[in-house]
Parts: C-alpha cells; structure tokens; sequence
C-alpha cells in the first residue's frame, strides 16, 4: 500500500498569520491533533500541534529554568523560547520544514519516517502542493482494513503443513531443521527445541495466521546451547488461534 491509499485527502489547515487560538480551536473542533501551515499560494510551510502549545504564558505553562543554567544556554535559545511562548501567531510557533511524504511513497517508509522523526502525522506533497496528510490513526484504519481481508480457509491439513514449512523457510529467524510439526484437523502441534524462547512466540504467530488454522500448541523447549540446559517451557500459553477458536 501507498502513502496515498491511506491518507486523509481532506485536510484542516491554517496560515501563518492565523492567531495561536484559532488553531487550537480547529484542532479541538475536529479532534486533530496537528494542522499543516500553508501559504496564500498553497506552500507547506510548517505544521503547528498540540505539543506546540503545551508550554504557553497564557496557561502559566512556560519554561522556567536556575538562573546559572539560562545563563549556561544562552540568550538565543532563551529568546527563541519567549517567541514561542508568547507570540500570537501561528508563524512563531509552528515547526517550520515539516517532514513529508510523496503520495506513491510505501506505507514501509511512511511508518520509518514516524518512528526515526518521532512525529504523529505526515503532510503528503504532489507537486509542491499539499495533497493530504497520513496520522498513525490512518494506519491503524489501514491495519483493520487489512486484517479483514486475511484469507480464513478451509485448507486440509496437508495444505497446512505444507504453508507452515514454506513460511518458516522465508523467516530469518527461523531454526526449521529443529522443529518438529504435525497437524490434525486444523489443530497445529509444534514440537522440538530452539534456542531462544522469543522464536516459540514468533512460531506460535506464524502458525496462528495460517489458512484452516483452528489452534495452535506448542510442546516445545528452549535449549541454552552455552550451558546445555533444556529449560521446559510449559508453564507459558500453549495454545492460539485466530478469535473463537477453541
């Protein structure tokens, strides 16, 4: 999926000269909690959130530091802080140079954007041009959209087995020559040992997620191979499946 298969294409934006309130008053308005800052001619020129407004004079809320340690930063970074907090302006306070995404950009970039960027919402640019935004609540409307398109069966048992292998022999984490798996009316049993416990997680999910799969039970155990110890890992969960299963 693309950047522009999930974004908002109606957006709520303001511009810079609008007063501080009434984009805190959009954002509330429209349960948001960002607005793109656009130019007359339709240029992104920064974003404004709710974090942007967190620390306001009107509110009291304004930093307030030892005066060894202003005088350790400054009185640029002092001056920048008084404008952001102070001025009624959205120019002052928005972040300017916003982080964007094209619309044919991968949802894989959009979400590593996010992460590395540490940033809820992404203007999405054509031709220089706001075009829509992506917000981690378009995602998660993407995750559902997805998850109810997930194939749920029939499939025989052989036709499990057969799926499992192909998949464990795609996974980077997999130890395929150590697991032992048998399969009968749609009940997966994995059996052997691994030598980290997280990979019996990952193979129960792998499994889960199958086409037919009615259950899943793991009877396997965790070898430390620096100390020889098999640890017994039955007092974890031993059985998944998808929602309803017995």
């Amino acid at each position: 999926m693309k950047a522009a298969d999930i974004m908002s294409r109606h957006v709520i934006s303001v511009p810079p000269d609008a007063p501080v309130e009434q984009a805190a008053q959009l954002m509330l308005d429209h349960r948001i909690g960002g607005l793109p800052v656009c130019a007359p001619d339709g240029r992104l020129v920064g974003i404004v959130s709710d974090s942007d407004l967190l620390r306001r004079a009107e509110a009291g809320t304004e930093k307030r530091r030892p005066h060894w340690l202003e005088f350790v930063l400054g009185p640029g970074k002092l001056a920048g802080e008084y404008a952001h907090s102070h001025s009624r302006l959205v120019a002052d306070v928005m972040t300017p140079a916003p982080v964007t995404v094209a619309p044919n950009d991968s949802l894989e970039h959009v979400v590593g954007l996010m992460e590395r960027k540490r940033i809820h919402r992404l203007p999405v640019l054509e031709a220089g041009r706001l075009a829509g935004i992506v917000t981690r609540a378009d995602l998660m409307r993407a995750l559902l959209s997805a998850a109810h398109r997930i194939p749920a069966g029939p499939a025989s048992d052989e036709q499990i087995r057969q799926q499992l292998w192909a998949e464990l022999a795609r996974q980077p984490w997999a130890t395929p020559g150590m697991v032992q798996v048998l399969v009968q009316d749609g009940v997966v049993t994995l059996g052997g040992g691994v030598p980290d416990p997280r990979q019996i997680d990952a193979l129960r999910v792998l499994a889960a997620n199958l086409p037919g799969v009615r259950a899943v039970r793991d009877d396997m155990v965790w070898c430390d191979y620096l100390s020889g110890a098999v640890v017994d890992m039955s007092d974890r969960p031993k059985a998944s499946g998808p929602a309803g299963a017995p």
